[in-house]
């Protein structure tokens, strides 16, 4: 405990120049990771190396592991044990977690997954950036299953939605996925860490004796209690559909209420999950939605537009899934078009256009040849669709 406060008088309420990848470091500690086990992968490799130097400092474990299949299956496992766990890949590596993400999801276990999103598909262009990987975030484990992802597009708020990523897998006891862009994790930004201090959240644990305990029981919320293995509540996990205690079964009467729980714990809690920014909306004939680096093009694409009269607004989104759609279906009532700009073939922009009623044109912009779309880039969309 002594190192542990030695520690963070150390390291916080000091200005310091960040890395996007170093700043997710330091968010994980701040939120409590005790745990990481992961691949060493472009460009999220400086997360596994920051991590290897702070973790022992606040008497936490960091482990490399062969591949990114046993590097989720570690964090699996230490988070069952009681440890706020996290590991962090890029393209190919997350493909090999789907897995055992899918596990996390059936077995209700705690965690964080970093994917610091590059060209694809396969080994596609390790060095550069790209958002290709929205739907894999939401679809790329199978089966039907709740997801929570969050996307920086500044260096604050990768340290922040970090610790948010952790706070949300804790209370809702499900793998969080903190989706960053090449040139988010790479660029450097100053912030003062701890300057505007986040509540951490803990699992909840259970308060009956062991004997007592159901450990996969619908509660009010969805979300049942959690004991750590280790401290006298024994219970079985398994990948399989599970019965409230987590043996598998297939019966249908305990099959559906238990896939339409964990459902229920994401969507009755909708506006906790939802994190955006809207600038300049309110009166904006044209707005543009956006996430990540992009999001930052948008923002001076938009003041360029204000600038020459144009009246235009961003919405930021920060929370890719659950999706947020009333924020969305605002814009799109209060804007007569929409521009989507993406570094991908148009992901997002299916999600705008799924949710519009007729209300608003949906124009996209999407670029995958390996650079950032600009401002000047959005401006001239701006232009031509007014």
């Amino acid at each position: 405990m002594k190192r542990r406060e030695e520690y963070v008088k150390k390291r916080f309420n000091k200005e310091k120049l960040l890395q996007g990848n170093e700043a997710v470091v330091e968010g994980a500690l701040y939120a409590g990771c005790r745990f990481f086990a992961g691949y060493p992968i472009t460009p999220a490799t400086e997360i596994s190396e920051v991590m290897s130097q702070r973790l022992p400092a606040v008497d936490g474990t960091f482990i490399q592991m062969e591949d990114e299949i046993a590097s989720m299956g570690a964090v699996i496992g230490a988070s069952l044990a009681g440890a706020k766990s996290m590991t962090a890949t890029s393209g190919p590596g997350f493909s090999l977690m789907q897995e055992n993400i899918g596990y996390a999801c059936i077995a209700e276990v705690p965690c964080v997954v970093v994917n610091v999103m590059r060209g694809g598909p396969s080994t596609g262009l390790p060095t550069s950036p790209a958002q290709g990987d929205i739907m894999q975030a939401r679809w790329g484990t199978h089966g039907d299953h709740p997801a929570i992802a969050l996307c920086p597009s500044t260096i604050r708020e990768c340290y922040e939605l970090t610790i948010k990523a952790f706070n949300f897998s804790e209370k809702y006891r499900n793998p969080v996925i903190l989706l960053l862009d090449e040139v988010v994790a790479h660029m450097r930004e100053k912030i003062t860490l701890g300057d505007d201090r986040i509540d951490i959240f803990n699992r909840v644990k259970p308060t009956v004796p062991p004997e007592w305990y159901i450990p996969y029981e619908d509660t009010p919320f969805g979300i049942p209690p959690m004991a750590n293995f280790g401290e006298g509540y024994r219970y079985h996990v398994t990948g399989l559909t599970h019965d409230v205690r987590g043996f598998p079964t297939s019966r249908p009467d305990e099959i559906d209420p238990f896939i339409r729980r964990i459902f229920r714990k994401i969507s009755q809690n909708f506006s906790d999950l939802q994190i955006g920014e809207s600038f300049m909306t309110e009166d904006a004939d044209v707005s543009v939605i956006a996430y990540g680096c992009v999001a930052r093009s948008a923002k001076r694409a938009v003041i360029d537009a204000r600038e020459r009269g144009i009246k235009a607004g961003l919405l930021k989104i920060n929370t890719i899934w659950p999706f947020m759609r009333i924020q969305v279906e605002k814009v799109l009532k209060t804007s007569h078009c929409v521009i989507v700009p993406e570094m991908n073939m148009g992901q997002i922009s299916r999600e705008v256009k799924r949710v519009n009623k007729g209300d608003a044109k949906v124009f996209t912009i999407n670029k995958v040849d390996s650079t950032i779309i600009t401002p000047t880039e959005i401006f001239n969309r701006i232009r031509e669709v007014c």
